[in-house]
């Protein structure tokens, strides 16, 4: 208790101030300089250097609009001598910040609502219509069931079900893709910018890119790297994939647009930077579900008003636009904020070196005595000189 009592009093009545001790050592002398070189080192080369730890920042506010373009044939027994052109492969014409390129599908021409049976896999085979359960409505099933077991082709036979029918038939994705040409393609990005603390905008049809050049060049990182048009072979190589084997089962491309401004520069100086990555992540370990795909559907009526669809599963390359960058300006402000902050670092010096003269080096115990001076209360002292007379 006693010992509880006196730290107590130790903390409420002691008063400790600093005491400004001048050792005389190359070593400690050495190691305070070296480390408030390192520490004026970070502050103007890391914070005002690199960092420009001087400038006000603001993030970038973007809109993004797209343009394909490219036309190509194809000639097979299902569809014969067809032309593909833009209204045919985006789907659908406009998206926010992406643009969808169909490249491949599956196509099941003439349906229409009836009774057909099932494609055959481990759910719809049948022997007999105890086998089928009428009503039921699986998760993969093409309509609803019957009851009834019919036959497919041959001795196959599966259950029967109302829906659109001839039933697709997704079982195999053809190979190659049925739009391999798409590979030559392009891809036309217009993105504007805007800063609105500083109410700067700009877009990456920079002022210099006239309408000749903008019909001839196509992107390039070494000799067109401002070029606005990609073509959709080069966007897949230069992330490091195939397009034909992408093009099989579609994916998802992201073409990154980075913006970061100077704004104590010229305005010419702030341009922007092309960069593509897959953003579907493709691991052949675990291949469950992979590439991208959906289905659409036309519909029309024949003479006597009977209603048809052609309905189409397409797979394609999603290509989605993501825009981020920052850009800075002087200010006072955030420059006094930083200068203070690292004068502030500077007393970091002064407590390692404390450490290590005090609890370090040899002569630990003397610096110690030469540090600390422990002071008594003089009005203390008074009143005691007086009761000892």
């Amino acid at each position: 208790m006693a010992g509880c009592c006196s730290v107590l009093a130790a903390f409420l009545f002691e008063y400790d101030t600093p005491r400004i001790v001048l050792i005389r050592s190359r070593k400690v002398g050495l190691m305070n300089r070296a480390v408030q070189l390192l520490i004026l080192a970070y502050v103007i080369g890391w914070v005002f250097v690199w960092e420009r730890g001087y400038q006000e920042v603001d993030s970038v506010v973007s809109s993004v609009t797209t343009k394909a373009k490219g036309v190509t044939m194809t000639n097979t027994s299902q569809l014969g001598f067809r032309i593909w052109d833009v209204a045919d492969y985006v789907i659908p014409a406009q998206e926010e910040n992406s643009l969808f390129i169909m490249t491949n599908m599956i196509v099941t021409m003439n349906q229409t609502q009836g009774l057909c049976p099932e494609i055959p896999d481990s759910t719809t085979r049948c022997e007999s219509d105890a086998n089928c359960s009428a009503g039921s409505t699986g998760t993969h099933s093409s309509g609803v069931a019957t009851g009834r077991c019919v036959p497919f082709q041959g001795t196959v036979k599966t259950c029967e079900v109302a829906a659109w029918c001839p039933v697709e038939n997704d079982i195999e994705v053809p190979k190659p893709a049925f739009l391999k040409a798409a590979e030559n393609f392009t891809l036309l990005v217009k993105n504007n910018i805007w800063y609105p603390k500083f109410n700067f905008s700009k877009r990456n049809i920079l002022p210099n890119i006239t309408t000749t050049y903008l019909k001839s060049c196509i992107y390039d990182a070494v000799t067109a790297p401002f070029c606005p048009i990609f073509r959709l072979g080069k966007i897949v190589a230069d992330a490091g994939h195939s397009f034909q084997d992408m093009a099989i089962e579609g994916g998802i491309m992201g073409i990154q647009i980075r913006w970061d401004c100077n704004l104590d520069r010229a305005a010419s100086h702030c341009l922007p930077r092309y960069s593509f990555r897959r953003l579907d992540t493709r691991d052949l370990d675990h291949n469950v579900s992979p590439g991208y795909n959906f289905r659409f559907a036309k519909y029309y009526k024949d003479l006597t008003g009977t209603e048809y669809r052609t309905l189409i599963k397409a797979y394609g390359i999603r290509f989605d636009i993501i825009v981020f960058g920052k850009a800075g300006k002087f200010d006072i402000i955030p420059t006094m904020i930083n200068v203070g902050s690292g004068l502030a670092l500077l007393g970091v010096t002064t407590v390692l070196c404390d450490i290590i003269v005090l609890y370090c080096t040899k002569k630990r115990y003397y610096y110690r005595e030469k540090k600390y001076k422990y002071v008594e209360d003089y009005e203390q002292g008074i009143t005691d000189s007086e009761m000892d007379r």
